[in-house]
């Protein structure tokens, strides 16, 4: 019984929201970790307090439109222009998981989850 309680507690500190986040990063060099980490927001917003919620929310929404703009870099790396738009989202994506990690360490919902910004 002590060991449901002790996942309760981690889903409560945020430790697997950031777990996310961390994730996200490495995904950054190897792609699958961000499929991980997209299912583990998607499993876990349901059972969260709200403001671990808004962060599952956020990453949600970082993944999808993370992938989005890497597709349209990927397209539009065939007119040479596709390369700053891939360099224009690794920056994008790192500042939304700095900016993430940073809240959940104060221990505070993230301002806008919906956000397409930082």
């Amino acid at each position: 019984m002590s060991e449901a309680t002790n996942v309760g507690t981690a889903q409560d500190s945020g430790s697997t929201a950031n777990l996310i986040y961390i994730l996200y990063l490495i995904g950054i060099a190897v792609g699958i970790t961000q499929l991980v980490g997209v299912v583990m927001a998607y499993m876990n917003r349901g059972t969260a307090p709200e403001w671990v919620k808004s962060h599952y929310t956020f990453q949600i929404r970082t993944f999808w439109i993370g992938l989005l703009g890497s597709v349209i870099g990927i397209a539009l790396t065939f007119i040479l222009i596709g390369f700053l738009v891939l360099i224009a989202m690794v920056v994008w994506y790192i500042i939304r998981c700095i900016k993430g990690m940073q809240c959940i360490g104060r221990q505070e919902a993230y301002p806008n989850p919906q956000s397409w910004t930082w």
